[in-house]
């Protein structure tokens, strides 16, 4: 199946960017199921932030299933359960 250029809108800055179809080969190749969110340029700086070693913003929740107070690395919405460590991992390997 041949690809063709797609124009998509970065979640992070809005603008838009072009997602080749060199690009949506790799990701066939690779087994990505998704479609970049991101523009090369908010992609690049969130890598160096990664790499710079700074810590990341943790958010403060109560476990949906055991009530114990953690820490989660992304802030909830409100509309689905957070859970902790432990209760996660037991749901993913039902």
């Amino acid at each position: 199946m041949p690809f063709t250029d797609k124009t998509l809108k970065c979640k992070d800055c809005g603008q838009e960017f072009v997602f080749t179809a060199g690009e949506q080969s790799f990701y066939q190749e690779k087994g990505f199921q998704n479609e970049p969110s991101r523009c090369r340029e908010c992609r690049d700086s969130r890598k160096r932030e990664r790499e710079s070693g700074a810590p990341r913003q943790l958010y403060d929740v109560t476990c949906a299933d055991c009530g114990v107070q953690t820490q989660v690395p992304f802030q909830p919405r409100g509309d689905r359960p957070v859970y902790c460590r432990e209760c996660f991992a037991a749901r993913k390997s039902v």
